[in-house]
């Protein structure tokens, strides 16, 4: 019998490490599994060491850093008394796992990093940690594996997760039927984020741009995404006195479906692309740390379609661009300029052909099955 840990710190994460278990005991039944996780994980069978949300409830400020510490004291003191894993995966959720990493890698534990942090992207520094405690990198953007392997650091590409984990594009007739959209018009579907801090920097330059775009092109309509894991409480208290349609919790459809797509920069930017729906993406915050990430980034893009792409493909309208003006002219370009939008369509195919047909999770349990058991 072969034993993994797992550790996870968020809910896409855990959701990755649920896949990554399952494909582990598809492989083989010589696995004992336990880990840091959410209720993804503990369905597959494994026996949870601490529950992700008792990470993130929390909060930031000193409280964090405290329960880090206890935990990572608890954590490492349980896998060399009694757990004793052949293997410690860590997936994402940077922060605490690159800082552990150190302690496990200094017990003797094998450590692979699944997801690691983006460190193409800022702090490009935190290479040298990886590289000093991480076994084996097991990547999912193909730029990465010349980065690692240029330092001497084991790398793995394994594909995209999203790739073979986003849902099929949904039907655009049962959709509009489902949430009684006109069918006539064209649909443009607004994410504002996941963070209170993004519905707070974005949403009301978003509202006043698809008011003008409403007032100006009559065969518009539009949807407002309300991410999952805000209360109704926080997104309303952004939203305001909105006439336009909200839509939580079917946030793949809707990209599927739209015609166009105002997006805050992160994940969906990738989903979009997959989907091949053109967007722009729109993205500020307070100055101050706009100055700071100007000093960090390593990177002149920021949305994930075009880092991959290495081109401009999606237009970055960033701090003082993310104004109503350049969204209303851009989100105008995408759904009017047909020559401007048809370009846009074939460059996202190009960059969802890049992130290959791998399936991910399988590709990591692989990785693993062959350290351990070779």
């Amino acid at each position: 019998m072969k034993k993994v840990f797992i550790i996870s710190g968020e809910h896409s994460g855990e959701i990755h490490a649920s896949n990554v278990a399952k494909e582990l005991k598809r492989i083989s039944s010589e696995y004992i599994i336990e880990g840091i996780g959410g209720d993804n994980l503990k369905a597959q069978g494994v026996k949870l060491y601490e529950h992700i949300k008792n990470l993130s409830a929390v909060g930031i400020s000193p409280q964090i850093i405290i329960h880090h510490l206890n935990l990572g004291k608890r954590l490492l003191k349980y896998l060399k008394e009694d757990f004793k894993p052949d293997l410690v995966l860590l997936i994402d959720y940077g922060g605490f796992n690159l800082s552990i990493s150190k302690f496990l890698k200094e017990a003797g534990f094998k450590v692979f990093y699944y997801i690691p942090p983006q460190v193409w992207a800022s702090r490009k520094y935190r290479i040298n940690r990886i590289k000093k405690y991480i076994d084996k990198v097991l990547c999912i953007f193909p730029f990465e594996v010349p980065l690692y392997k240029s330092c001497g650091i084991d790398v793995h590409y394994c594909g995209h997760p999203l790739v073979s984990q986003l849902p099929p594009e949904a039907s655009k007739t049962e959709f509009y039927k489902k949430y009684a959209l006109d069918p006539e018009k064209k649909l443009v579907a607004v994410f504002p984020g996941s963070r209170v801090f993004e519905l707070k920097n974005l949403m009301k330059t978003f509202i006043k741009s698809i008011d003008i775009l409403s007032q100006k092109h009559p065969d518009l309509q539009f949807c407002i995404s309300h991410a999952p894991n805000l209360s109704d409480e926080i997104f309303d208290k952004y939203l305001g006195n909105s006439k336009y349609k909200i839509i939580k919790g079917d946030n793949q459809a809707l990209l599927s479906v739209s015609d166009a797509l105002i997006l805050a920069s992160g994940t969906v930017a990738l989903e979009a692309c997959l989907y091949q729906t053109p967007m722009i993406i729109a993205y500020k915050g307070p100055q101050i740390l706009y100055w700071i990430y100007l000093l960090v980034r390593c990177l002149d893009k920021v949305c994930l379609p075009n880092i991959i792409a290495e081109k401009w493909i999606i237009p970055e309208l960033i701090q003082h661009k993310a104004n109503v003006k350049e969204i209303v002219e851009n989100t105008e370009d995408i759904l009017y300029n047909e020559t401007k939008r048809q370009s846009m369509i074939e460059e996202l195919s190009k960059v969802k052909s890049l992130l290959s047909d791998k399936k991910s999770s399988f590709e990591v349990a692989k990785e693993i099955d062959r350290e351990l058991f070779n």
